[in-house]
């Protein structure tokens, strides 16, 4: 999946302090709100990506990648894509996803809607 096909899906789990204006998890959730997606945020304000009421599209990491790894080993919940901010990556995340036929992508979803969206 490229970063296009991402910004075309509707329901997004970030990953990260949401909650924070000061963290990119946190400015990246409202501007995906801005933008008229669904979005849940997962660290601070849910403990798990399987509190989620409903199907989610794209997971968002932007944590780190030792928390985000633990996170997506207890996934539960189908997806369609990983999306790993920059700085949330590591060897073992990739690993783990390359492993398990995860689809991700390593890139930044803020470049995402500043290419794809009108806001």
């Amino acid at each position: 999946m490229e970063l296009k096909d991402v910004m075309q899906e509707k329901v997004f789990a970030v990953v990260g302090d949401t909650l924070n204006e000061g963290k990119y998890a946190c400015k990246i959730k409202s501007r995906l709100i801005e933008n008229g997606y669904t979005v849940y945020g997962v660290g601070k304000e849910l403990s798990s990506l399987n509190e989620i009421g409903e199907d989610v599209d794209i997971i968002d990491l932007c944590i780190n990648p030792v928390k985000g790894l633990e996170l997506i080993k207890g996934c539960e919940k189908p997806f369609k894509c990983i999306v790993i901010q920059p700085g949330a990556d590591s060897t073992e995340l990739c690993a783990y996803l390359r492993e398990n036929n995860l689809p991700y992508l390593e890139n930044c979803l803020l470049v995402g809607m500043n290419r794809y969206c009108d806001n």
